[in-house]
Formats: structure tokens, C-alpha cells, sequence
């Protein structure tokens, strides 16, 4: 194997690692979203668990995380609006990037 093959193939594994690690934070992210709306909503236990599921299942509806916020929005309605709810996700894709990497 050549150099430029062994290169190209290190870049392979970072590209495939970065990606897996940003899907992983943006899963994390959208549970943790789902946990702080369900509380606002007065869900808790295996209710806020099962509602954060819901979070993360609304993400794939769509590129992006707007379908995300769309649900969360309607469900808080009167609660949060959009603003709040995407400054909130915002905050939280820090924390769920810190878990993961802590994680290991």
C-alpha cells in the first residue's frame, strides 16, 4: 500500500468517524430537547422517556432539524414558541456533543 493509499484511507475513517459522532450528537440532542419539552408539558418518567422517543423519531421526517422544532412547537404551543425552542436545541447539541465525547 502506498502512501497516498494509506492517506486516503485515513481520511476515509475520520469522514465515516465525524459523521457517525454528528449523528450520534444530534440524536442525543434531540432526546434531550424531547426531556426538557416534556417537562414543560408535565410528562415525566416512562411519559417524558416515550415522548423524547417521539422527539427523536420526528427528526427523520425531513433534512434538518426543523421538523424537530415544528413538532416540539406545536406540542408546547402557548408553552415556547419556534425561538425559544430552536435557542434551547442550540444549547443543547453543546451538551450532547460533550456527553458523547465524554462517553468516549
Amino acid at each position: 500500500m502506498t502512501t497516498f493509499d494509506e492517506r486516503e484511507k485515513a481520511f476515509e475513517n475520520k469522514f465515516a468517524h465525524d459523521a457517525e459522532m454528528s449523528f450520534r450528537a444530534e440524536a442525543r440532542c434531540n432526546k434531550l430537547l424531547g426531556l426538557w419539552a416534556a417537562d414543560l408539558l408535565g410528562k415525566s418518567g416512562t411519559e417524558a422517556d416515550d415522548y423524547a422517543r417521539d422527539v427523536i423519531k420526528a427528526d427523520f421526517a425531513e433534512a434538518g432539524h426543523e421538523d424537530v422544532v415544528r413538532k416540539v412547537a406545536d406540542d408546547l404551543a402557548g408553552k415556547a414558541d419556534a425561538d425559544a425552542i430552536r435557542a434551547k436545541r442550540a444549547e443543547l447539541l453543546v451538551e450532547a456533543k460533550g456527553q458523547i465525547l465524554l462517553e468516549g
